[in-house]
């Protein structure tokens, strides 16, 4: 039985989601069906993607109702602040054929570390979700790429607490402290980049479990996620992959083997962190 997460205000999301970044680029929205095809329900994109109008295709030409298919997108940080924030909403929403969203989320604290009103953008940003959130528009609201130090800002003004933190989580990167942070208050981590973008996937430590298993590495490493209690959004581009990437019940690591996946010495990082982007 595949397992599901609960965030804080009920809302029930899939253990794996479909995680659709460049996923559209060469195979456009045939590529997403593909995904509807394996299993997924759950698609992420963002306006960072530029491919919520081909996800709003897909899923509609598909011939699936609105309650069948959960969709969440982003608001990328140049488009914070409350009306800015509403539009952009608005425009994903159209995008992807539909009135509301399941889940809507900051995609990045901030554009770049120059931006000394970043905080203030955040909040409006923030309180333009709330207000959506609370109008039915949205069935939960959180926040992408954010550590503690930005939720505790975030949470000065909040009203309502993030529900999600979506965050590059993998074997080499589990960003514990954060985690322990998230755990803490309440807000349910999941991992993008649950593969390490490949960077880790043919680690000789992951293939050992896999061999132990009869599983692939990919089945591996996500389990390893799962079993901690972090949802997962791997990509992938083949029927195959994307049906192995949903293939991950029927077995769990032992407490041992999730202890000596989590402590692996860092490894497999994008290099990419929400304090030195600069987009």
């Amino acid at each position: 039985m595949k397992k599901e997460f609960t965030l804080s205000n009920g809302v029930v999301i899939p253990e794996v989601g479909f995680g659709s970044y460049l996923s559209t680029v060469n195979a456009g929205k045939d590529n997403i069906k593909m995904a509807l095809d394996a299993g997924y329900r759950y698609i992420d994109t963002a306006r960072f993607y530029n491919n919520e109008e081909e996800v709003g295709e897909a899923w509609t030409e598909y011939g699936l109702s609105r309650d069948d298919i959960f969709l969440c997108s982003k608001v990328w940080p140049t488009f914070l602040g409350y009306e800015k924030t509403k539009e952009s909403f608005e425009e994903s929403c159209r995008c992807l054929k539909t009135d509301h969203l399941d889940m809507y989320l900051i995609h990045w604290p901030k554009r770049n570390q120059k931006d000394e009103k970043w905080a203030e953008k955040m909040a409006d940003g923030w309180r333009a979700l709330e207000e959506l959130y609370e109008e039915g528009r949205i069935g939960a609201i959180g926040v992408s790429n954010f550590l503690p130090h930005h939720l505790m800002e975030l949470m000065k003004t909040a009203k309502i607490k993030p529900m999600l933190d979506q965050l590059e989580l993998h074997v080499g990167y589990m960003q514990e402290y954060t985690l322990k942070y998230l755990e803490d208050e309440g807000i349910l981590p999941q991992a993008w980049s649950p593969l390490g973008r490949g960077r880790v996937l043919n680690d000789p430590r992951v293939e050992a479990l896999a061999s132990k298993y009869g599983k692939t590495n990919a089945q591996i490493l996500l389990r390893f996620l799962i079993d901690r209690g972090i949802p997962v959004i791997p990509k992938a581009s083949s029927l195959e992959r994307m049906k192995e990437n949903l293939d991950v019940d029927g077995f769990n690591l032992t407490a041992e083997e999730i202890s000596y996946l989590s402590s692996i010495p860092e490894t497999g990082w994008s290099g990419e962190h929400p304090d030195k982007v600069d987009f």
